[in-house]
């Protein structure tokens, strides 16, 4: 169910909404397909497929739902050479060399409401994971960026819902120990923190200007030549990892995990909890937020445990000491 988890904290005195009054505010903002001249649109669908029409799953007292956005992209090139035609279709029929800055931006928007119905377009969907009792919102994002935004449109649903608290309070959670010296550590000494094991995979880059870097695919990490790139200054920016033999993933140094993936012991505890009248989406959601459940807090006690905002992570401490 999700490939990739950014992980923020919720303030304490939240509690989730009432379902009935959240599923009618989620419907008002339900997904629609963009428009001939829209670039871009989303919108809430169900997590459970299409078959459904509930938008707000809840499993076990978590809360699960999906946002679709859509959006048509039209090439770069094609959009310069439209403008430039333009342009120069301007500059014989006035005899004018120069061309407004203003007339240039109206000559682009004019281009863009020509192409963009002829643009394909292409859907993404995102899960979100809302364990109020963890007080946690996980996003199935790999990056902050591309999670800010699908936050964003959490928030101003929650902010619709009558009774609701005014906002989530969201904070990114940071650790007293910044990812990328916990992974130089655990691959300059071979030891990985407990409960995990460090996989086959992992990219090395330099701090100065040139920013090389040097990445290991499917390789053992346990050797002298990985030490001594980080001796002389390479840091890791993301490592392989395995939690407890049942999930893998890939660590980035902002603390973010790409390529999740249940290990079979996972999918055979899955399979068995099947049943002919399920589509199993129940049964993938407890799994899914039972393990990261577990894995999460582990791995933010083997990054020196969660850092209280406004503090500085030890490793920048030691470095501005």
């Amino acid at each position: 169910m999700f490939k990739s988890a950014c992980f923020f904290r919720i303030a304490e005195d939240f509690v989730l909404p009432d379902p009935d009054a959240l599923e009618r505010v989620l419907h008002k903002a339900r997904f629609a397909a963009c428009g001939p001249t829209e670039p871009e649109s989303s919108g809430w669908v169900a997590p459970r497929g299409k078959k459904s029409k509930v938008l707000a799953e809840i499993v076990g007292g978590h809360l699960l739902l999906k946002l679709c956005t859509e959006k048509r992209a039209v090439p770069s090139s094609a959009i310069k050479a439209a403008v430039d035609e333009r342009v120069e279709r301007y500059q014989q029929e006035t005899g004018n060399e120069r061309v407004p800055a203003k007339l240039k931006k109206e000559f682009k928007e004019e281009v863009l409401l020509d192409l963009l119905p002829r643009a394909f377009s292409k859907r993404s969907h995102t899960l979100l994971w809302l364990d109020a009792k963890q007080r946690m919102l996980v996003v199935d994002a790999g990056s902050l960026a591309a999670a800010d935004r699908i936050v964003s449109s959490l928030l101003a649903a929650l902010l619709e819902v009558p009774g609701a608290a005014p906002s989530l309070d969201l904070q990114l959670i940071h650790t007293q120990t910044s990812p990328a010296a916990s992974m130089s550590h655990w691959l300059s000494t071979r030891e990985a923190p407990w409960r995990f094991t460090v996989d086959r995979d992992c990219e090395l880059k330099a701090a100065d200007e040139q920013k090389s870097a040097v990445r290991y695919a499917r390789h053992t990490l346990d050797i002298d030549e990985v030490a001594q790139h980080i001796a002389a200054g390479k840091v890791p920016t993301q490592l392989a990892l395995t939690w407890n033999d049942r999930v893998s993933f890939m660590l980035t140094e902002a603390g973010q995990l790409r390529r999740l993936k249940m290990l079979d012991v996972v999918l055979k505890e899955a399979e068995d909890a099947k049943t002919k009248d399920d589509d199993n989406f129940d049964a993938n959601a407890a799994i899914l937020t039972g393990e990261l459940s577990q894995l999460i807090p582990d791995l933010l006690e083997a990054l020196g445990g969660e850092m209280q905002p406004g503090a500085q992570p030890a490793a920048e401490e030691a470095v501005a000491a």
